[in-house]
């Protein structure tokens, strides 16, 4: 039975670096398993360890992290990858998430918070605080639906839309729809199907773009 979180750091500050591998080395449920500085070295270490979870640097010289995304996920489609970066330029982070990050985080953050979003992309659920939400909601008019046009989804793909929105996981929606795990999964590969999403983040911050769902208050 898996006991604690695998994870890889990837950042070229040294100082940076070696200070988030010290804040998780207190962790039981977090373990970090290698660290890189750049995205040629992150792509070979993720290729080699196959991690639960990456940290990664969005601005790093080799390749940068908008780069190192989608290499990742190619060769590791199952590791989740939270952007942890020290600027907040929503074009910049949308088009991480776009790429398949799943969540964001700047370096400035608590280490709870940390932990927290480390936690959050580990279930698959969608890590980006209320703040940049909103920033980021303002530059998605390419995936804002037209207010004239029907949804798509059918009632219960909306319903479960707007769960995913709340950050709950398949097996929450589950309890709460009280249907299958399955059915749910199913909903949710229909959600990304219809409206052209390539994961639950981008899903979450459609709901929140077309009004599905709101923000709770930082």
């Amino acid at each position: 039975m898996k006991t604690s979180i695998n994870v890889i750091v990837v950042e070229d500050q040294a100082v940076v670096r070696q200070g988030l591998i010290a804040i998780l080395s207190y962790r039981d449920d977090i373990e970090v398993v290698g660290e890189a500085e750049n995205g040629v070295e992150a792509v070979k270490l993720v290729k080699k360890l196959k991690p639960d979870v990456i940290l990664l640097d969005l601005i790093m010289p080799v390749q940068d992290g908008l780069e190192t995304i989608p290499k990742i996920l190619e060769i590791a489609p199952a590791s989740r990858i939270l952007v942890v970066t020290g600027f907040g330029e929503a074009d910049k982070v949308f088009n991480a998430i776009k790429s398949g990050a799943l969540g964001y985080l700047l370096k400035d953050s608590s280490h709870e918070k940390l932990v927290s979003a480390i936690h959050d992309v580990y279930r698959g659920k969608a890590f980006i605080p209320p703040s940049m939400a909103l920033r980021m909601i303002r530059e998605m008019d390419g995936l804002s639906a037209s207010s004239d046009k029907q949804s798509p989804l059918t009632k219960r793909e909306l319903e479960t839309l707007r769960y995913i929105a709340q950050g709950l996981t398949n097996l929450e929606i589950s309890k709460k729809l009280v249907v299958h795990e399955r059915t749910i999964a199913k909903y949710v590969s229909n959600i990304l199907s219809k409206l052209h999403l390539a994961n639950r983040t981008q899903a979450a911050l459609y709901a929140l773009r077309t009004g599905l769902s709101e923000l709770d208050e930082e």
